[in-house]
């Protein structure tokens, strides 16, 4: 995996693996804003962007606007960014997205980091104003990228065919719901139909049949006794043969085949699931490039 330290590779990390694992680190910062770049990497694309989103927000300072403040959540499955009264996410960059991350050493408030959009695919570059905390930030979200790394590893791919099984799963729930509802009006077409056939052929002044009970699901509760063999009615007429189960091999009761998780196929998962996959492992593999005093901007920049 490719990654660029510009400080000491034994840098120690600022935080105990659970608390990025099991939570996240929670930065308060100002939001300067993002703009697209068109590398991934690189510190004259950082330079460049910084340098924009800086001079976008003196414009709007000087028409009264002031710099938003943001809450940073960090931890293994990315960067959130939030709205620190309302707790609403307003950006969720997954950490196999983000492949660049940078602070500036001569203003130590300022620290950004690119990030792949999810929807366009574009590279947009995310800038902070973080109150001399732009290093530990930096660090922090090298670490959280470390262990994530380490993770999918040490899971040798379970987690990536863990979500393909899910994928499959929730797949064939909803065909199942599909099938049920169609089976369960079909069910109630019958019934309404055998009872209009009873109600006609009854003689006049007889009581009519009671109708069955019903389960939960509003659907007759099946009887493992052939519809041919019930007792015909008072004038000796036998009601109208129900449609016989099928013969089929590994059918239910239903008439749908039984579902075995562990039959399933690559062929079975959706595309846009394997493709978020796939990316997820390209994203690993490109790395994070971790870097410092990448700024160096004028004076005229230094404060937002």
């Amino acid at each position: 995996m490719n990654r660029a330290f510009s400080r000491k590779k034994d840098k120690t990390w600022m935080h105990t693996p659970e608390a990025l694992s099991k939570h996240y680190i929670p930065y308060n910062a100002k939001f300067l804003g993002s703009t697209e770049v068109e590398q991934p990497k690189g510190t004259e694309v950082v330079r460049d962007a910084v340098r924009k989103l800086k001079f976008a927000r003196h414009i709007k300072k000087s028409e009264g606007q002031k710099t938003p403040k943001v809450e940073l959540q960090i931890s293994i499955y990315g960067v959130k960014i939030l709205d620190p009264k309302t707790k609403e996410v307003q950006h969720n960059c997954q950490l196999h997205r983000i492949s660049f991350c940078a602070d500036d050493k001569t203003d130590k408030r300022i620290f950004t980091f690119i990030c792949k959009d999810s929807e366009s695919n574009k590279h947009l570059c995310y800038v902070f104003d973080s109150e001399k905390c732009a290093e530990e930030i930096t660090l922090t979200i090298g670490q959280a990228f470390d262990l994530a790394y380490r993770k999918f590893l040490e899971s040798g791919g379970k987690d990536v065919e863990t979500r393909k099984q899910i994928a499959g799963l929730q797949k064939r729930i909803q065909e199942l719901e599909t099938e049920n509802t169609e089976l369960k009006n079909k069910v109630q077409d019958l019934e309404n139909q055998l009872r209009i056939t009873q109600v006609q052929a009854s003689p006049a002044g007889s009581v009519t049949p009671k109708s069955p009970s019903t389960d939960i699901f509003d659907m007759v509760p099946f009887s493992p006794i052939s519809p041919q063999s019930s007792t015909p009615t008072r004038n000796g007429t036998q009601p109208p043969p129900v449609p016989s189960r099928s013969t089929e091999i590994k059918r239910d009761l239903f008439g749908a085949e039984p579902f075995d998780p562990f039959s399933c196929g690559a062929g079975d998962f959706p595309p846009d699931i394997q493709s978020k996959l796939d990316e997820m492992q390209e994203g690993f593999k490109m790395g994070l490039t971790l870097e410092g005093t990448v700024f160096c901007l004028d004076p005229l920049d230094s404060r937002c």
